[in-house]
């Protein structure tokens, strides 16, 4: 019989997987969540250093075209490897461009194609688009939102990246091709995939997302596959489908009134949480799912980023401390005079009193500490 304390162990440790090298930590993800505030580290990087060995800050952008991976939209923003990536495009269901974007459009892939690598200033000084309102309301340079809208149609790919702005370069297909993609942006969602391969597609996006944030609670597992529209708008409408058969196929436990999903493959009665001090990433999937989070450690964790700072309870970028299997606080890290600071939150259970938390928490700090420490 699986029980609640049986599902945080399983959490910690199938997620929390001894450390390995960047690329094979990559590879067993498959989507790694990115997030551009640097408090006191980027959030692809607070999570891949816990499964890395020896991971320093800023790693997956100075190794990111010798790792097989791309930028692109999953369920979120992020690293996805070559294997998902090719899961999800071409992308062909995508709003439609009115005809002066589509010419945009045209001959700004032109002008990458032409150049190879194109930095987003490149572009706006032979193209003078203007500005447009982003999605937060504010006022973005148009140029610079083309490129974006050609990334995510697969037109273009992230070539790296220049002190940490994108540079875009054009996808490894024939021109015409890539001309008559922007020209099919206006049709309807294309039929060119046999309905089994599309099926296929669907159930192995759907088995990656739970591959990252299992065991997950029935709503969870809805949520996840619905923020695949994302990543595959052209089946949005598979999705549902697509749910139902990820119930068929997936283990599940009723725990305390809450369905539970994970692997098939995977048991929930063998996970072991190592006895060590966590300081995570708010977007490491150990506390991604909030609904989870609340389910398993009884107390709810915010990300308070975007928050007025008279109304944060934890902090601006508060990371979630855990220790062993339990989520028992948060830390607030910084850089003050060159040496690395946390300023330490607990819940209510407060501070756990054991020595081993204190030994564990200071060799937290010092990992923390080498991990600031860039690479040249």
């Amino acid at each position: 019989m699986i029980g609640r304390d049986d599902l945080r162990r399983f959490a910690v440790a199938r997620s929390l997987f001894p450390p390995t090298s960047l690329e094979r930590a990559l590879q067993r993800f498959g989507f790694v969540q990115a997030d551009p505030i640097r408090a006191p580290a980027r959030a692809q990087d607070l999570t891949m250093r816990h499964r890395v060995v020896d991971y320093r800050a800023g790693d997956l952008e100075r190794h990111y075209t010798t790792l097989g991976i791309e930028e692109d939209f999953f369920i979120n923003y992020g690293f996805v490897t070559t294997d998902v990536y090719a899961l999800m495009h071409p992308r062909r269901m995508v709003p439609a461009w009115p005809s002066p974007g589509r010419m945009r459009s045209q001959r700004l892939l032109a002008f990458v194609r032409e150049r190879g690598a194109v930095h987003p200033r490149d572009a706006q000084e032979r193209f003078a688009h203007g500005t447009v309102t982003n999605y937060w309301g504010g006022s973005s340079n148009a140029t610079t939102h083309l490129l974006d809208a050609l990334h995510y149609r697969g037109l273009l790919r992230v070539a790296g990246r220049r002190s940490g702005i994108r540079v875009y370069a054009p996808v490894d297909r024939p021109a015409t091709q890539l001309g008559a993609a922007v020209s099919s942006s206006n049709r309807r969602p294309s039929s060119s995939l046999a309905a089994a391969e599309r099926r296929a597609r669907v159930d192995a996006l759907i088995d990656v997302v739970v591959r990252i944030y299992a065991p997950l609670p029935r709503a969870s597992v809805s949520t996840i596959v619905s923020r695949l529209r994302y990543a595959v708008p052209q089946w949005q409408r598979e999705l549902k489908a697509g749910l139902r058969r990820a119930h068929d196929r997936l283990s599940r436990e009723r725990v305390d009134g809450v369905d539970w999903f994970w692997p098939a493959d995977e048991d929930p009665a063998v996970a072991v949480a190592e006895d060590a001090v966590r300081m995570l990433s708010p977007f490491d999937p150990v506390v991604w799912d909030r609904r989870r989070f609340e389910l398993l450690w009884g107390w709810a964790y915010r990300f308070e980023a975007y928050t007025p700072a008279p109304k944060r309870k934890l902090g601006y970028y508060a990371l979630p401390l855990l220790w062993r299997d339990r989520a028992v606080g948060w830390a607030n890290v910084s850089m003050q005079r060159g040496e690395v600071r946390a300023d330490l939150g607990f819940v209510e259970s407060g501070r756990p009193s054991d020595r081993g938390f204190k030994r564990e928490l200071e060799c937290e700090m010092d990992r923390m500490r080498r991990f600031l420490e860039e690479s040249p």
